[in-house]
C-alpha cells in the first residue's frame, strides 16, 4: 500500500503561481512513476503531468510551457511547480503513484480567479 498526501492547493489569481507537493509512504520503494491528475467540475480527470523513475516526463498540452514537475525519489516527493495560471485551471490535483498499480491521493483544490 501507498499513502498519498498532497499539499499547497488554495486560492491564486490568474497569471499567478502555486506549487502543489506530494509525500508518499508505505510501500513506496516500488513506485515506478509519481505525477498529477486534475479533475474539474463536471469533467472528467485528466492527466497533468507524470515523471517516471528515470527521469522522463510527460505532460499534458494544457501544462506544456507552464508547469514543471520534479521529484526527489530518494524521498518519494513529487511538486508541480505551475505558473501562468489560468481560470481553466481551477481543479482538484490529485497526487498519483503507480507501482504496478495506481494510487491516489485525496487531493488539493486549486482555484484561480480572475
Amino acid at each position: 500500500q501507498v499513502q498519498l498526501v498532497e499539499s499547497g492547493g488554495g486560492l491564486v489569481q490568474a497569471g499567478g503561481s502555486l506549487r502543489l507537493s506530494c509525500a508518499a509512504s508505505g510501500a513506496s520503494f516500488s513506485i515506478s512513476a509519481m505525477g498529477w491528475y486534475r479533475q474539474a467540475p463536471g469533467k472528467q480527470r485528466e492527466m497533468v503531468a507524470i515523471m517516471f523513475s528515470d527521469g522522463l516526463t510527460n505532460y499534458a498540452d494544457s501544462a506544456k510551457g507552464r508547469f514543471t514537475i520534479s521529484r526527489d525519489n530518494a524521498k518519494n516527493t513529487v511538486s508541480l511547480q505551475m505558473n501562468s495560471l489560468k481560470l481553466e485551471d481551477t481543479a482538484v490535483y490529485c497526487c498519483y503513484a503507480f507501482t504496478g498499480r495506481p494510487y491516489w491521493g485525496k487531493g488539493t483544490l486549486v482555484t484561480v480567479s480572475s
